[in-house]
């Protein structure tokens, strides 16, 4: 007599072949908020890929990116996927420690992508990232308590002004302060705003023959202005406030200006996770005695390690989070005002995410933000709030964490741009500048 499979057998046997053929996808990205969010949808392209489980390590800023220079300089093939930046695209594609994103679908439109952010994670002509989210970084400020005092925020405001505003707006007895400002140490964390304050200023990193100009009159007056508007208006424990520590300062209403990423908008737009939603203004990020560099370019972008053993579907993985339909995904979530920014034209084009109250200053900030012209003097590197060589993740911290110091009032100003000059002195010295 014949004998046949039930149709739930089928199914059994379908269900353990695909588990078997499982792949699993590792991810290494930075705890933001946008990454949480996406994290939280994953399981919708997980459901469309049977095939493909994705595991996710989830780290804060300079963690991930010890962690991810170690994995990809090494190939030790630990993830399939590392979130990195503007900064780091380039270098790594230059060494051969990523593969170019070569299999876009049709329908992925990378001419919708700012060319900004596809010119900044390409190499040699070839892309070798997918944008998530691009930024640059904008004031924020509390509309409300400015009307009480009955100030006004000028169009594009001068450091002089947010010194007068903030004053004004501290009251450290009711636990309100008038500003936070990154403290935390990193060339990602403190030294991100510090390049542009420096910038901004009238000071570079270098001159033309690569030697260091840390030491001089712009550094000091830039460095002495933030260390003490940050002792006269900002919060307690100010040197170790990253970017999550100032949007949480910012969100419970602790805070009424911050000079930041313009991502955080959609966060403090938030009403269920903000309380200060609906009070915001937002303004260009203050200038002193040049608008060159006074805000930053920066994307949070996909990329694939060369070791990578996963690499076809990471890159299957990478295309869904960055599409146009991911975008629309994330608006029927949280609304259109919490999609990942600064990627997309198609974004900016919707009618409903230009009700958003941050999508203009973000737009404005992005397309006039020029890596290749940060400061009012000729210098020899690109890159706005960082400098676009490799050895600038290592002494670019050692600098964050100088100053950090001199915030903390464990040295002077002017001992931390002195240690800060010697060091990266040496870092160039070493590395062979000029080349």
């Amino acid at each position: 007599m014949k004998r046949f499979a039930s149709p739930l057998f089928a199914v059994l046997i379908t269900g353990v072949s695909v588990l078997a053929q499982q792949k699993t996808v590792t991810i290494a990205t930075v705890n933001n908020p946008d990454m949480i969010e996406l994290k939280k949808l994953s399981p919708k392209f997980e459901e469309k890929n049977p095939d493909i489980k994705l595991n996710w390590v989830i780290v804060e800023e300079n963690v991930l990116r010890q962690r991810v220079t170690t994995d990809v300089s090494t190939g030790s093939g630990q993830f399939d996927i590392v979130f990195i930046g503007l900064y780091e695209t380039p270098i790594f594609a230059k060494r051969g420690w990523l593969r170019p994103m070569g299999n876009l679908p049709a329908d992925f439109d990378l001419d919708d992508i700012f060319k900004s952010l596809r010119d900044g994670l390409s190499y040699d002509g070839k892309l070798y990232a997918l944008p998530f989210y691009g930024e640059s970084s904008m004031l924020m400020y509390r509309k409300d308590l400015l009307e009480e005092k009955g100030l006004t925020m000028p169009e594009q405001p001068k450091y002089e002004d947010i010194k007068k505003i903030a004053d004004a707006l501290t009251d450290k007895s009711k636990g309100t302060y008038g500003i936070t400002l990154r403290g935390k140490p990193g060339w990602g964390e403190n030294m991100a705003f510090l390049g542009t304050l420096i910038n901004t200023f009238g000071a570079t990193w270098f001159d033309m023959k690569w030697n260091p100009t840390i030491d001089t009159p712009e550094w000091k007056k830039a460095i002495t202005f933030y260390i003490d508007l940050m002792k006269a208006d900002g919060p307690p424990g100010a040197s170790a406030n990253g970017f999550n520590e100032n949007l949480t300062l910012m969100t419970s209403g602790k805070a009424a200006m911050w000079i930041d990423a313009t991502v955080a908008g959609s966060m403090l737009e938030n009403p269920k996770e903000s309380q200060v939603a609906g009070k915001m203004g937002y303004a260009p990020s203050p200038i002193e005695a040049t608008p060159n560099g006074s805000h930053w370019l920066w994307s949070w972008a996909f990329a694939i390690p060369k070791a990578a053993k996963q690499a076809e579907a990471a890159e299957k993985f990478a295309v869904w989070a960055t599409s146009k339909d991911y975008i629309k995904l994330v608006a029927e979530d949280v609304g259109w005002s919490g999609v990942p920014p600064g990627t997309r034209k198609s974004t900016y084009d919707n009618p409903e995410y230009q009700k958003a109250p941050f999508a203009a200053a973000t737009l404005q900030a992005m397309q006039s933000a020029d890596p290749t012209n940060p400061a009012i003097k000729p210098v020899p590197y690109t890159g706005i709030q960082f400098v676009g060589i490799p050895e600038f993740q290592s002494f670019g911290t050692v600098v964050g964490q100088n100053i950090s110091g001199a915030l903390a009032g464990k040295a002077t100003v002017d001992q931390a741009l002195k240690d800060s000059q010697a060091a990266v002195g040496r870092a160039v010295k070493q590395a062979g500048y000029p080349k």
